[in-house]
């Protein structure tokens, strides 16, 4: 690596008033001109986006409140409803997200995954650096992110279900939705065409200087590829989720409603007003179709922590259910929750809903509904 110092240390706090500081130091207009650069000024509010902790309405409307033009944060903008978008796709098309949507992911050559982007030892520094420090860190730099999908479904011809899985399972900021649509749109299976970069532009973006790579060609030759030899080793992997214990002294109020939370919803201002038992549920069956890692597991006990009197339940809803007298649950929407009680809806970042074939359609009607 030319200079690792130009990768940021990331670091993700998980109480909420750290959270908060951190939304205070957001710079939109700086994001739009840097974001794409791995030491760009990016927000790193992802992982508290996915968690549920922050939504995209509440981020938007907190810049907004800055008195910034929308014309001028205009991509900041975009990408809070980028996560939208995809979660509409999630709850239009539901369990089809899961297979290749759009079209058939062309060449394939194998369903598993390249093992010298497992080992970070792809050759591409700045790739095998980042793959490196998800490990470490649970976050990869959303270009990065690209290029590794453009690498593994692209240049090894691996289908993207398990690299996306693979990828969900590191990730603070997992999200179905988003990963595995965005997967999807680099390997072409739901976009007009695929995503591919090579070394130039990696270099410019990960401020490298490599050459001699297997990316070291023009766009040209991506058109009659062969896959490379480093890439050409491929295994299976076994993803499992270990999950916490229900808590030892587990109780539920009878005379008072339940409110769920989950991976994806620990908003600490949810109802907090409400008298309440409030339950962290973790359902083995949504854990073993979708793992997760132990370093995620931890930051969503972590952030749980800002939820007064919060249990853990590991059990499915169900199980829960027959334990509780007073059978009022409460619950955010979300296509994993197959609960049963009073649904309420997310905070997003406009009232626009259902399927659209492109983001820009999608955005086109939230830009005319905000007026942005």
């Amino acid at each position: 690596m030319k200079d690792k110092n130009k990768f940021p240390t990331y670091n993700f706090p998980t109480d909420y008033k750290s959270i908060l500081v951190r939304l205070e130091s957001v710079n939109p207009k700086k994001y739009g001109r840097t974001r794409n650069f791995i030491d760009g000024d990016v927000s790193y509010l992802s992982p508290y986006i996915s968690r549920g902790v922050l939504s995209t309405k509440q981020v938007a409307e907190f810049v907004l409140s800055k008195g910034f033009e929308p014309k001028e944060i205009q991509k900041f903008l975009q990408e809070l409803a980028w996560r939208d978008y995809w979660q509409q796709i999630w709850l239009a098309k539901g369990t089809d997200i899961n297979e290749d949507l759009r079209s058939a992911q062309k060449p394939v050559s194998n369903h598993e995954f390249p093992v010298s982007v497992l080992q970070f030892k792809t050759g591409i520094e700045a790739v095998d650096e980042a793959i490196e420090q998800l490990y470490k860190t649970g976050y990869m730099h959303n270009h990065v992110r690209m290029y590794v999908a453009a690498i593994v479904c692209n240049m090894a011809y691996s289908h993207w279900k398990l690299p996306a899985k693979w990828l969900y399972y590191h990730l603070l900021d997992g999200d179905w939705a988003s990963n595995a649509l965005s997967w999807q749109w680099v390997a072409g299976s739901n976009a007009n065409k695929k995503y591919v970069a090579n070394q130039n532009n990696i270099n410019k973006y990960c401020h490298t200087n490599q050459q001699n790579t297997f990316l070291n060609v023009d766009y040209s030759a991506f058109n009659n590829w062969e896959v490379p030899d480093s890439l050409k080793q491929t295994k299976n992997l076994n993803l499992t989720t270990e999950l916490p214990a229900t808590a030892t002294e587990f109780s539920i109020k009878s005379s008072l409603p339940t409110y769920i939370y989950n991976w994806y919803n620990l908003d600490p201002n949810w109802a907090k007003d409400v008298q309440a038992n409030r339950i962290l549920l973790l359902e083995p069956s949504v854990f073993e179709q979708f793992p997760i890692s132990e370093h995620s597991i931890q930051f969503m006990l972590d952030l749980s922590k800002n939820i007064p009197g919060i249990q853990i339940f590991n059990g499915e809803f169900a199980e829960l259910k027959a334990l509780v007298t007073k059978k009022e649950f409460h619950f955010k929407e979300h296509p994993f929750n197959n609960y049963e009680g009073v649904k309420h809806s997310r905070d997003w970042i406009s009232s626009v809903t259902g399927y659209f074939s492109s983001f820009f359609k999608f955005w086109k009607k939230v830009k005319k509904e905000k007026g942005w």
